[in-house]
């Protein structure tokens, strides 16, 4: 059975580092792509928060970046398509190697949050030894066998769940509304522009998974 790890990890450990430092305030998320290849594992990076003009150069002068770009821009959020540095390319591939698959990576400030899934349970410990030879420090926070078929649980991840179950108790979804993405914010210890992206892309997985199941599109994912 595979084995679901979530740990976070410090980003002179892993990518962003100079760019998260320069705009803490700025939350990232890498868009999942299915591919084995390292340059396509974390090609797209949503980021929300305040001044992202100023993210975006500092992502410019980050080291980790060969280039970056902004290919859309959606309210308060921008997508980027990143060429990332051999070193990070590099790592990538350590980490392929290491049987490790990235589900979903968030950042803000120092760390990132990553949730990776390993075929089996002894992989987790070669994946430790291994990064601790390097010097690459990392926490795991909680680490969990699946019990639940993919369908029953929608496609959405626990803090996906978590706001749109929030927003059902405290009357958002009411006409009139009965709380604002601000109380809910407040309630769920995030910004704004945070509850806002967890419950459009929250609502997207759980239709995608419950109303139209034969689509081959995959989950979209959150912090």
């Amino acid at each position: 059975m595979s084995v679901v790890v979530e740990m976070t990890v410090p980003a002179e450990s892993f990518t962003l580092s100079h760019a998260l430092t320069a705009r803490p305030d700025v939350t990232v998320e890498a868009e999942r792509v299915a591919s084995h290849s390292p340059e396509w594992a974390l090609p797209f990076l949503w980021a929300s928060g305040s001044e992202l003009d100023a993210f975006y150069d500092a992502m410019k002068d980050d080291p980790t970046i060969d280039t970056v770009g902004v290919i859309e821009e959606a309210g308060e959020e921008v997508l980027y398509k990143v060429e990332w540095s051999d070193e990070v390319l590099d790592l990538i591939t350590v980490m392929i190697d290491q049987h490790a698959i990235i589900l979903e990576a968030t950042a803000q400030a120092a760390d990132w949050r990553l949730r990776i899934r390993f075929a089996k349970h002894e992989q987790v410990s070669s994946f430790r030894d291994h990064f601790a030879e390097q010097g690459r420090q990392f926490e795991v926070t909680n680490l969990h066998q699946p019990t639940t078929p993919r369908q029953r649980e929608f496609g959405l991840t626990p803090e996906q769940r978590d706001a749109l179950v929030t927003a059902l108790e405290t009357g958002y979804f009411e006409v009139p509304r009965d709380s604002s993405i601000k109380e809910l914010g407040d309630e769920l210890g995030i910004s704004s522009n945070a509850v806002s992206q967890r419950l459009r892309r929250g609502s997207t997985n759980l239709i995608r998974n419950s109303l139209v199941i034969d689509t081959d599109e995959g989950p979209e994912t959150e912090d």
